[in-house]
């Protein structure tokens, strides 16, 4: 939901942008839009570089600020945060929860404006104009190397002064004095939000830059001490995830919370932008109406959907982190006790009969399916559409252990970050059982396939396939999130006693 900025940033090779100040003054940001009550810019990268330099170059006092999820969160209880915010010359748009809010109006972002991103290129454009900057803020040190890292990409940039932000309200009039003194252009200011937009405010009168912007953790991320997350996962929209990975203990409400906070907050706004939009007053009860089921229709369903996904990854990745050290200690016993490989994959059927490769620690001899056929008339599965046995002579003793407590189902992990399967769902069936499905068990493949569900902490395979079957269309008609974390919850104790588990 949020990304970058206000919170992130990162190392990165930009495509240089050589801003065109000309073409930019002529066409200047004209596609603002309203979020929450705010102006924001909807621009592209080469616009808001363009007119943060000729802002500086033209020496016009300007405060810019960035806002994401958790600043439009924070404007709605902080009042005045909301007052520097609406005061501000320019705000620009950081990260996915402004593109999915913009989205619920019927508006599309231009592009994303975060901070992380805009840092390289600002770095780039303020050399090739002659522009000094100055950086405030950090953890002492850190802005001594973001500019020494700088100065070594950019050789012509001025970088002129950097110190960190551990002062107090008496040591205030003193570090304006300092930035002052140096006589830079553009100062970036990252304390976090909203305190570096009070400050910001609160000392611009007495400040000689020309541009002010608050720019939250960037400076961690150009100083090296904090990684960005992968391309593929900005790409999704999803970095906030990795944010939450590093830090789950200080980010945990900011993303857990905060996220449904924002969509709920975002949801009335949206229909709000949408009314006042609307040509044709005289129709305003029936659109009303309209708008009432769509956000019936919302809640019931991509709002779900949504908050599941969230809980996947969230839930997934961090999963991951922490059985890292006991997935590493699996794979050697396995290597250990048998040959063969350490995974195992096998081909399922999916959301909506989709296939996928589903993987698991091997638990079994490598002749396993080969032997199956011999050992088929032993299925203790009634109906006969899984197979199951007690005492399965192909598993290994590793095999039985890691069963016993469910470890063999930790690489699935990767499937449900991947998007294949979810934390909580009917469990994925092999193709050879969905051609024997009857028509109500197809029902099955209507919801995403999930590492547990009712019938997993009801006593698994102790439990009959038409009982699995009741169970799993139960949970997919009555789904919802709060579902979803009982059923997690539960999961625990389930793995621990080890009831039907073979």
């Amino acid at each position: 939901m949020h990304q970058t900025n206000c919170e992130n940033a990162a190392m990165l090779t930009p495509q240089t942008v050589q801003p065109d100040l000309r073409s930019a003054a002529v066409r200047g940001l004209e596609r603002d839009v309203v979020l929450f009550g705010l102006k924001v810019a909807n621009t592209t990268m080469h616009d808001a570089v363009s007119w943060i330099i000729r802002r500086a170059r033209d020496r016009q006092k300007t405060l810019l600020n960035f806002v994401n999820a958790h600043c439009l969160n924070t404007a709605c209880r902080d009042a005045a945060y909301r007052d520097v915010l609406e005061e501000s010359d320019r705000l620009l748009p950081d990260g996915s929860g402004v593109r999915l809010a913009l989205r619920m109006q019927g508006r599309s972002l231009t592009e994303n404006l975060n901070g992380t991103d805009l840092f390289p290129h600002l770095c780039d454009a303020a050399a090739g104009h002659g522009l000094s900057l100055y950086l405030l803020g950090g953890a002492p040190g850190v802005a001594d190397r973001v500019a020494a890292n700088m100065a070594r990409r950019y050789p012509q940039l001025r970088i002129a002064g950097a110190r960190d932000g551990y002062f107090g309200e008496n040591q205030e009039a003193g570090v304006v004095d300092e930035i002052n003194a140096a006589g830079a252009d553009i100062l970036l200011v990252a304390m976090g939000v909203p305190r570096q937009e009070l400050w910001l405010a609160r000392n611009l009168g007495r400040l000689q830059t020309s541009v002010n912007m608050g720019v939250g953790g960037l400076f961690d991320f150009y100083a090296e001490r904090i990684s960005r997350a992968p391309a593929w996962l900005r790409r999704m929209g999803m970095e906030w995830t990795w944010r939450l990975l590093q830090e789950p203990r200080r980010m945990w409400r900011r993303y857990i919370l905060g996220n449904p906070a924002f969509l709920l907050r975002a949801l009335p706004d949206a229909m709000r932008t949408r009314r006042l939009q609307r040509p044709d007053h005289g129709l305003r009860q029936r659109h009303l109406l309209a708008l009432g089921r769509r956000l019936h229709w919302w809640l019931s369903t991509r709002a779900t959907q949504l908050g599941k996904r969230m809980l996947d990854i969230v839930g997934a990745g961090s999963a991951l982190l922490i059985a890292a050290p006991l997935m590493g200690l699996t794979a050697l016993a396995i290597r250990i006790e048998s040959r063969g490989p350490v995974f195992f994959s096998q081909q399922r059927i999916g959301l909506r009969g989709t296939p996928f490769r589903l993987w698991k620690f091997r638990s079994m001899y490598i002749d396993a399916e080969a032997r199956k056929a011999e050992l088929a008339r032993r299925n203790e599965m009634t109906g006969g559409v899984l197979f199951k046995i007690r005492n399965d002579p192909r598993i290994t003793r590793v095999g039985r252990i890691i069963r016993r407590f469910s470890i063999d189902e930790l690489p699935q992990l990767w499937n449900v970050l991947r998007g294949d399967m979810a934390l909580v769902g009917p469990r994925p069936a092999l193709p050879g059982e969905v051609a024997q499905y009857s028509l109500a068990a197809r029902g099955r493949l209507s919801a995403r396939p999930g590492i547990t569900c009712i019938w997993q902490v009801s006593g698994r395979s102790n439990i009959p396939f038409a009982g699995q079957l009741a169970m799993d269309l139960e949970y997919i008609h009555k789904a919802t999130l709060t579902t979803d974390l009982r059923l997690l919850l539960k999961t625990v104790p389930a793995v621990i006693s080890g009831s039907g588990a073979y």
